[in-house]
C-alpha cells in the first residue's frame, strides 16, 4: 500500500504514540538528522531488522527516505 501523511497528521500521531516511523537512510544519514522517535532500517538490512524491530504486524508505520523509489521498492518487495 502506498499513502501519503501530512506533516500535521504525522505530528499528531507521533504526539500521541500512535505511529511508527522507520528511516531507510544510510546510518550516516542518520546520525546527521532524523525524526525524533523515529527508527532507522537501512534499505539492504529491512529484511533482517524489520522482524526485529517492528514485530506488531498491524501496526500502522510511516517510511521516510530521500530516494521514495528506493523504499517502495524495498518495502513493497515480498
Amino acid at each position: 500500500m502506498e499513502a501519503t501523511i501530512t506533516t500535521d497528521d504525522l505530528k499528531s500521531k507521533l504526539d500521541h504514540k500512535e505511529i511508527m516511523v522507520v528511516e531507510t537512510l544510510a546510518p550516516e544519514r542518520y546520525r546527521e538528522a532524523h525524526i525524533p522517535s523515529a527508527i532507522n532500517i537501512p534499505p539492504e538490512k529491512i529484511k533482517e531488522l524489520a522482524p526485529k524491530l517492528l514485530p506488531v504486524k498491524d501496526a500502522e508505520i510511516v517510511t521516510y527516505c530521500s530516494n521514495t523509489h528506493l523504499t517502495r521498492q524495498r518495502i513493497l518487495r515480498p
